[in-house]
Formats: structure tokens, sequence, C-alpha cells
């Protein structure tokens, strides 16, 4: 497998797997990732930023996702909980795995990837929300290992819940 930074030539292809996780969603009947969001334009300023990775398997991409060093600003408050650790984090977005391609660990693969990102940078926290009854994206979470923190809301009002894992 290959792990690199998305290029523009990449985006015709991730949007094929954000475009199946969105139907995906919506078949579980999740509120998330819907109303054209994201988008060629969302993965467009993630390459901008630096911060959209793909994962390829036999020379395909089989997942994607943002990582960020940047922090987030919805995460400067958390309800119900609190975060583990006070220090900068990473933070992972829009992580996605080809339908055709999902239960063979590739979201835990690019998980794994992102970790190693982080001890690269000496960052020892990764953040993530999501969407309480996104189901399959708690379950690739709880298998890697990260823990609840609490609820964070989104610029829109929306509520996620939200997890950290540490690297030390």
């Amino acid at each position: 497998m290959e792990f690199r930074k998305s290029t523009e030539s990449d985006i015709e292809e991730i949007m094929s797997i954000i475009r199946q996780a969105q139907a995906s969603l919506r078949t579980l009947g999740v509120n998330q990732w819907q109303n054209n969001y994201p988008n060629a334009g969302s993965i467009r300023s993630d390459i901008g930023h630096g911060s959209s990775y793909v994962l390829l398997k036999n020379e395909k991409i089989a997942a994607t996702a943002a990582i960020s060093f940047d922090g987030e600003k919805t995460y400067d408050s958390i309800y119900e909980g609190q975060w583990i650790m006070d220090q900068a984090y990473a933070v992972i977005h829009r992580i996605a795995v080809d339908g055709k391609k999902k239960g063979f660990g590739i979201g835990s693969d690019m998980i794994k990837y992102a970790e190693r990102l982080c001890l690269e940078k000496g960052i020892y926290s990764i953040r993530v929300d999501t969407h309480e009854r996104n189901l399959p994206m708690r379950k690739l979470l709880q298998k890697n290992r990260f823990q609840y923190c609490g609820v964070i809301y989104l610029s829109d009002g929306s509520e996620r819940i939200a997890f950290e894992k540490t690297l030390c």
C-alpha cells in the first residue's frame, strides 16, 4: 500500500469514494455528509492546505482522509466531558473507504498512517468527531482505541460526538 498526499488529479476518484460514503450514510438514516458536503471544493481546499491524503492499494485509491495539524475551532469547547490531553493535536476529517474495499482493515490502515504522521511531527494526540448514529465510524474509532470525550457543536450548530486517541 502507498500513503501519500492527494493531488488535483485525485479529486474525481476521491469524490467517487465520498459519494459512496454519502449514500451509505443516507441508507443508514444518518444525517451526516448530506446536502452536498463534502464536495469537490472541500477536497480541493484540503489539497491546497496540504491536509488531504489517500491510501492506494494496487495503484487505486482505497481510502481518503483530511489530516490536519492546524487545530479545530469547534473543538475549543467540549461539553459533557473533556479532552484527554491539553496540547497540540491532529484532526482527522472526511475519512472514507472505497465500498469495494470495506471489511479489509483499510480504515484502520489510514488511521495508522495518520498516527505515523503525528509521531514524525512530535504530536501525541488525534481528535475526531462524528455523528452519534454513524455506527461504522464509531466502530472504526473503537477498534483503533479512540476514547469518547464528549460532545462538540459544528459551526452550523449540529451536534457531534468527539473522540481522542493518545499516542504516548
